[in-house]
This record gives structure tokens, sequence and C-alpha cells, in this order.
């Protein structure tokens, strides 16, 4: 991950209602969830859920799948690893004590 993809996702992440998102698809796991049922979790209309979920997935935090009629949307997990990874051992210089807490 460079540093240009580090700055969307953190960007993506600074919104309570998309860290909301992001959290709970986190619990769906590979399943995902319809985006009117994250919208429902999260408390959102229907169009500000679509906003929200737009935006992770621009960041490529999580991809969004058409299934019938719905979409579903899933955590990108290896993507999530690599923004771990690089706040981690990029950004933090691999600091025992940031790794430590991880």
């Amino acid at each position: 991950m460079n540093e240009a993809d580090v700055i969307t996702a953190l960007s993506a992440l600074a919104q309570e209602t998309r860290l909301r998102v992001l959290r709970y698809l986190v619990t769906k796991g590979p399943a995902g969830a319809a985006a009117g049922e994250v919208a429902g979790v999260v408390e959102a209309s229907p169009s500000r859920a679509s906003f929200h979920l737009s935006t992770l997935a621009d960041a490529g935090l999580i991809v969004a799948e058409r299934d019938a009629r719905s979409i579903i949307y899933r955590v990108d997990f290896e993507r999530m690893g690599a923004l771990m990874g690089y706040l981690v051992h990029d950004c933090c210089a691999n600091n025992a004590t940031v790794r430590s807490c991880c």
C-alpha cells in the first residue's frame, strides 16, 4: 500500500458513520450485508448509507457485489491488513511498543 492509498483510506474512516459501517461489516465477515441492513444498523437513511458505502468502496476498504436486487457489501480484509501493516511497519517504523499493542 502506498502513501496516497493510506491517506485515502484514513480519510474515509475519519467520519463517525463510516467507521460504524466498517465495524459492522467486519462482524459480518465474508457474507457481508445488504445496503439496507447496513443503513438500519448505523441508523442512517438509505441515501446517506449509500453515500458512506460508496466512500468506503472508493477508498478500497469494502467491495460491493450485486445479488439479485440487492447490493452486498463486504470488507476487503486484505486491504485492511495492508493498511494496518503500513501503519505499524512503515509509518511507525516497526516500533516494538506499537507492535505489542496490536
